[in-house]
């Protein structure tokens, strides 16, 4: 049986021309900005227009472009061997806001004529604006096409063994490599729009949950811990506490810095940038005695395995996989509304 792995990710401007219409496709996305298309679009072109200059800025800091289809590609290429050893899988990349696009790659996908899609979103705590948004736009575009093949879904994975454990491991070698252990281990998470999480979003509570478990892998070391979210923007009000007033209030404290991209799998701007250039600054402007950042888990074979594991499992509810939170530990799981 041939089957196709499809991993999600939002994707990045792979130039600086890139920046504004990938943007543009980010802010017109319903789950982004849910309002009515007629809306959407003008306000998705303003927002893109006005944001471009200070996003240009940010890339060049990285080379003027995203890592992340590369790093993408890599995590495809090392899953599919993974997996190679198991049966027959391909894995194909598609990312929601730049290229490759669902829509390009679903034609590729076809080519290959699998038995069965199995779709993984690289977002390993769900969320309606991310994996939501991805899967929706790939079942979307089936139905357009009418390509009807075997498909399972895994809509979250927040504390699946192997990404707990790979997590664990990459924060026990980085705080091994500290002399002051006067410190705070901040989690930083991407934020969202308080009212989102209101409507029964279940990101926050999962991102919690995948700190409880990392914690609780950590109990030798047993650092002082937080979890925060970082990149706000726009005028709502967002879940907190936010990343920069955590690293203000410990670095005023004199305390170290240890940062967890916990919701991130692979480097991009928002690590790259945003956690080791400006907050790393932040952090030395208010008096922070050392900052420390753990890397995304990449390609670190626990990650690799635990994502294999995962499409090799054989649960399932209905033709969804069920994810390691499902409906029988938590009513708002995902599950049930992919099912819908």
């Amino acid at each position: 049986m041939k089957k196709a792995v499809i991993l999600f990710n939002l994707g990045g401007p792979d130039k600086l021309e890139s920046v504004e219409p990938f943007l543009f496709n980010l802010f017109n996305d319903p789950a982004i900005i849910s309002i009515p298309s007629i809306f959407r679009y003008p306000l998705a072109k303003l927002i893109s227009k006005r944001r471009a200059p200070i996003a240009k800025n940010i890339y060049k800091e990285i080379g003027n472009k995203s890592p992340i289809l590369e790093l993408t590609q890599d995590q495809a290429n090392s899953l599919e061997n993974n997996l190679s050893e198991k049966g027959n899988y391909k894995c194909f990349v598609v990312m929601r806001c730049w290229h490759p696009r669902a829509e390009d790659v679903i034609k590729k996908v076809k080519e290959y004529n699998p038995d069965e899609v199995i779709l993984l979103p690289l977002y390993p705590q769900y969320s309606a604006s991310t994996s939501g948004s991805s899967i929706k736009e790939w079942n979307d575009l089936c139905n357009k096409e009418n390509y009807k093949v075997k498909t399972k879904t895994i809509c979250c994975y927040p504390t699946e063994n192997n990404f707990i454990v790979s997590h664990a491991n990459l924060i026990k070698k980085t705080l091994k490599t500290l002399n002051n252990k006067n410190f705070k281990l901040l989690f930083s998470a991407h934020g969202l729009p308080e009212i989102k999480i209101k409507k029964g979003d279940p990101y926050q509570w999962q991102v919690e949950q995948t700190v409880e478990a990392i914690m609780s892998k950590l109990t030798n070391e047993n650092p002082d811990h937080i979890i925060s979210y970082q990149s706000r923007v726009g005028p709502l009000k967002w879940i907190g506490p936010s990343t920069d007033e955590i690293i203000i209030k410990y670095s005023k404290e004199k305390k170290g810095i240890v940062i967890v991209p916990v919701a991130f799998v692979s480097e991009h701007s928002e690590t790259l940038v945003e956690l080791d250039i400006e907050y790393k600054k932040l952090a030395e402007k208010n008096g922070c005695s050392f900052y420390k950042r753990v890397p995304a888990l990449g390609i670190e074979e626990n990650f690799i395995e635990g994502l294999a594991e995962l499409i090799l499992k054989k649960e399932t509810r209905g033709n969804f996989v069920s994810s390691v939170i499902c409906a029988d530990k938590y009513k708002k799981c995902p599950c049930l509304a992919l099912k819908k």
